[in-house]
């Protein structure tokens, strides 16, 4: 099984002014891709903190992930951490500094000299295209470790869906994503349901899972996809457990249920929020609307 990793990068990230939304998203993307996260880490704007994290997790990791630095400020040091860390300098790749050059002229602005740094890759790299952006990604590889360096913040999900998962599946063998059946359960406690459910026998290699926001805990049973008809013969004996107390099944979330019982009994829904200030509105609208998009 591939040992695949994340590094996030950028002070704001580690000091915890902005949420890391792009490191929850791909541990969620790699699983349904059967390429499960070992581990993820983050970093701040420290060269030598930078070079010392490659050059340690190059021993450990089959695939890093590397998300941010790389745009054209001075705290930018993701390029230049991975030449440092592989005994290599920087070299400006001509074909992306034509691209971001057009890019600028496209939308009538000139281009700033200090955007050129977004075109500086390791020496030895291969440059990785950006779709949407004006910083390119790159691939390296130091030591066990191929390692794929990518902007953020929405870059970085284009990136990974249209660049780095083809990249990893021509490389690579990947294993059939793994199976997870859920359930969401209402007014019942995490202890309550966890001393019924422990006397199951679980097939080898699955593991029973609770996420708890009470009055709300999710079931999960997650295992290998070579066990699937094993997880979906014991599931009856999950949904027994939950009983009166199941409200939905899936991953669609509460209110995605609501939204689709609405619409299905073409029944609409009046709300007064006093204290919610309008938050129950704003869930079910969204719900909705992913569910029958505007045609």
């Amino acid at each position: 099984m591939l040992n695949v990793e994340m590094l996030s990068t950028g002070d704001e990230v580690l000091h915890g002014q902005i949420i890391d939304t792009n490191a929850a998203w791909l541990a969620d993307f790699f699983f349904n891709q059967g390429l499960p996260l070992t581990r993820r880490n983050t970093v701040g704007d420290d060269l030598d903190a930078l070079v010392a994290i490659l050059r340690e997790r190059s021993e450990q990791a089959d695939v890093l992930i590397v998300n941010g630095g790389l745009g054209p400020t001075s705290d930018d040091l993701s390029a230049l951490a991975a030449a440092t860390a592989k005994g290599e300098g920087l070299i400006l790749h001509p074909e992306w500094l034509e691209t971001m050059t057009r890019f600028f002229a496209e939308r009538g602005r000139p281009m700033a000299e200090s955007n050129r740094k977004q075109a500086e890759i390791p020496a030895s790299a291969e440059m990785i295209n950006n779709p949407v952006g004006t910083a390119c990604g790159f691939a390296i590889q130091l030591n066990r470790c191929l390692m794929f360096s990518l902007p953020g913040p929405s870059e970085f999900k284009v990136m990974v869906e249209q660049e780095i998962l083809p990249r990893l599946r021509q490389r690579f063998t990947l294993p059939d994503p793994p199976v997870c059946l859920r359930l969401t359960t209402f007014g019942r406690s995490e202890s309550e349901l966890a001393q019924s459910l422990n006397p199951l026998t679980l097939p080898p290699g699955v593991v029973m899972g609770y996420r708890s926001s009470m009055p709300i805990i999710e079931l999960k049973l997650t295992g290998p996809a070579n066990q699937r008809d094993a997880m979906l013969a014991l599931w009856p004996e999950v949904r027994k457990v939950a009983g009166d107390s199941l409200i939905f099944e899936g991953t669609e979330g509460l209110p995605a249920q609501i939204a689709r019982c609405l619409q299905e009994r073409q029944l609409s829904l009046t709300l007064s929020e006093q204290f919610t200030s309008g938050l129950l509105a704003l869930q079910l609208s969204r719900a909705a609307r992913r569910c029958w998009p505007a045609k």
